[in-house]
């Protein structure tokens, strides 16, 4: 028996949309990075004037962390 090729829609797709001329792919590459998103409330984002001094603060921090990490035997 040969199943039948049924297309389901998403609900929120309209008719309209038409992906035929699409490229599976083709931004991918954009994602490849491992990349994590943080939100940083207010009074804590009014400290840096930008991500390169956040990720610089948290590697600092990292290392003090590091440091104080009890040396596994």
């Amino acid at each position: 028996m040969k199943k039948e090729n049924v297309e389901q829609q998403a609900p929120d797709m309209l008719d309209e949309y038409d992906f035929s001329n699409g490229i599976r792919g083709k931004y991918a590459d954009r994602f490849d990075d491992f990349t994590i998103l943080v939100k940083l409330d207010n009074d804590v984002a009014r400290m840096f004037p930008n991500a390169k001094a956040v990720n610089e603060a948290l590697r600092a921090l990292g290392k003090i962390i590091a440091q104080h990490q009890p040396k596994a035997d």
